[in-house]
């Protein structure tokens, strides 16, 4: 008599133990499919060689954002880093709404921040603990000033920096 139970329940309950699973699968696979990418981080930055114990400006990735209403003064300032030899990258605008400049990169001390504002007067550093050792220049509505007399190439203490992978494989080998 028990055996004849347990084979009336047990296909249904098979049944409900497969349309759970098929159910959860339905689900999960949704989830995942409306769900936004996620980002990949920054590559990290790379072990560089300078010459010299000296980081030029050459070898500093710099990306510019325009963070207030003056139209092209990204784009401006943009051309003058390149000018002096930086690796700028193309500008772009911030939400962030910035009066004076402020340059931001891995820390305050780092030799690359150090460089990228030399050549700015008045300009506040900020450090976000990022990976890649890109420097970002914020502009904002207050006229930029640079320094005209800013060296090209900031000391270090190393023979290597750690510079973003696209600076680095940007240089000659020494």
């Amino acid at each position: 008599m028990v055996g004849r139970v347990f084979r009336i329940i047990r296909t249904p309950l098979t049944l409900l133990i497969l349309l759970g699973i098929l159910c959860y699968g339905a689900w999960w696979g949704w989830k995942n499919i409306i769900a936004p990418p996620q980002k990949t981080p920054p590559p990290p930055c790379v072990p560089t060689k300078v010459t010299n114990k000296s980081l030029k400006t050459s070898q500093v990735t710099v990306r510019v954002y325009n963070g207030g209403d003056k139209k092209g003064l990204a784009g401006d300032v943009t051309r003058i880093l390149r000018a002096k030899g930086f690796n700028a990258l193309d500008p772009s605008n911030t939400n962030k709404k910035i009066e004076t400049p402020v340059i931001v990169g891995a820390a305050a001390k780092d030799p690359e921040v150090r460089l990228v504002k030399s050549f700015f007067t008045g300009a506040k550093v900020e450090a976000d603990h990022r990976t890649d050792h890109t420097v970002d220049v914020l502009v904002g509505n207050k006229p930029v000033h640079m320094n005209s007399k800013a060296k090209t190439s900031y000391p270090v203490k190393t023979s290597t920096v750690c510079l973003p992978k696209s600076s680095a494989s940007a240089q000659p080998p020494s």
